[in-house]
């Protein structure tokens, strides 16, 4: 297995400072969401991603806007970091006309095919397989563009998992996968339910490179994603990331995580992405001034896409017939 450098001095300290912002925003995005949903804005299941901001922001603040991600059911900072608008995105959230799948996919199916942002998936490592076939699709075709794929470790005991790595290295695909390891598949822990050394181990034994990073610290991610996507991008075939990191809400924004012992989320806490960010910033001589001025700017742009979304519209009821696949004649008994 490669080990992940993580030598700052690779990120200067303004795109160190776009990171922070980006992950300052993303937080606000899960806060304000969480906060509707519970109270009675937003109907459905919501998966907050807080603490594993850095992994989104890494990855998918160092793709091309024509490139293409595919994400899991926990996809808000991902979509976010790739360029949606936050306030489409809101929109989508609580079902109103505006969000950016016209308020019928939710927080579990958000999608932006204008960034790239092929879909969230319900469907726990279904979004592997999709980006494969993504993937082979951009192959065939000669397209200048990669896959980023990114999915939980609790995905790495489905089947999805091998079928889709192998289709990948088989075929030498554009494909960059990158497991978002939180040590818990919605409340068990991975590591309870996983055979062997882990997923880098299964990546490798299909020929995959595979390196393992500290999914919270952004300047090691930086690195480490920049230099698989070069790989990627010049014609190496898939590539493979490990980010551990941890989710510091419960895999629901009404699971109080009682699963897990307190002092272990209070020991994570100081490893919070963006206080380490923060720290990161500072030591490298960034004025408090300007960091400040990120996290206002943050949370203002997110309350703007709220207030937005709760004085949007409804959708037209005409619309739940569109978007609807007309399997034709024959299937309605016609000849």
């Amino acid at each position: 297995m490669a080990e992940a450098s993580s030598k700052r001095n690779t990120i200067g300290a303004e795109e160190l400072l776009g990171h922070y912002a980006n992950m300052v925003r993303i937080r606000a995005f899960e806060e304000t969401a969480i906060s509707a949903a519970k109270e009675g804005l937003l109907l459905g299941a919501l998966h907050p991603s807080i603490g594993q901001e850095a992994v989104a922001v890494g990855v998918c603040g160092n793709l091309e806007t024509t490139d293409f991600l595919l994400s899991t059911h926990r996809g808000h900072g991902h979509t976010l970091a790739k360029g949606a608008d936050p306030a489409a995105m809101m929109c989508e959230l609580l079902g109103r006309a505006g969000g950016c799948c016209g308020g019928k996919g939710g927080s579990m199916h958000i999608a932006d095919f204008s960034i790239g942002m092929l879909g969230a998936n319900g469907v726990v490592g279904a979004n592997i397989l999709i980006a494969a076939g993504a993937a082979h699709a951009i192959k065939l075709k000669r397209e200048n563009r990669i896959v980023a794929c990114i999915f939980g470790d609790g995905a790495i005991n489905r089947g999805p998992f091998l079928e889709g790595l192998n289709w990948a290295r088989v075929f030498d695909l554009p494909v960059l996968f990158v497991c978002e390891d939180n040590g818990f598949a919605s409340t068990t822990r991975t590591a309870a339910m996983s055979g062997g050394p882990g997923a880098v181990a299964r990546a490798e034994s299909l020929g995959i490179p595979a390196v393992e990073v500290d999914g919270n610290d952004i300047a090691a991610l930086h690195e480490a994603v920049c230099q698989a996507i070069a790989q990627v991008r010049a014609g190496g075939g898939p590539s493979f990331l490990l980010a551990r990191t941890y989710r510091l809400a419960g895999h629901t924004f009404a699971d109080p995580a009682a699963y897990r012992p307190a002092e272990e989320v209070e020991q994570a806490w100081k490893r919070d992405p963006i206080a380490n960010c923060r720290r990161m910033l500072l030591e490298q001589g960034v004025a408090e001034e300007a960091l400040q001025k990120a996290e206002r700017a943050g949370e203002a742009e997110i309350a703007a896409a709220f207030e937005r979304a709760c004085h949007a519209p409804w959708p037209d009821t005409a619309a739940a017939y569109e978007d609807v696949q007309d399997v034709g004649a024959v299937a309605r008994g016609g000849s």
